[in-house]
């Protein structure tokens, strides 16, 4: 028996875990909670929180498991020289 709604579960990570981490995403991040597992989908800015947002989510009262399907920003091939494979690099 759950204590708490999908819904509720989904406005707390919305509010307490989302808002918090990602102030002025340049896309919205999708939350979805269905029996307590909490699916988060969409593309932030720095990569390197998506791990901290995982365990963050968890830590939320009523959330069974998280499935994190969020990635990070488009990256640039030809416009970003500190990237692999990219117009700044020589292949020998």
């Amino acid at each position: 028996m759950f204590l708490r709604s999908d819904e509720e579960i989904a406005e707390d990570v919305r509010r307490n875990v989302v808002e918090c981490l990602f102030v002025a995403p340049s896309q919205p991040l999708r939350v979805e909670v269905h029996d307590g597992v909490v699916t988060l989908a969409g593309r932030v800015r720095d990569a390197t929180l998506v791990p901290v947002m995982a365990r963050l989510v968890r830590s939320v009262e009523g959330v069974v498991d998280v499935d994190c399907a969020l990635m990070g920003p488009l990256t640039h091939p030809g416009r970003d020289p500190d990237q692999p494979g990219t117009a700044g690099t020589r292949l020998l």
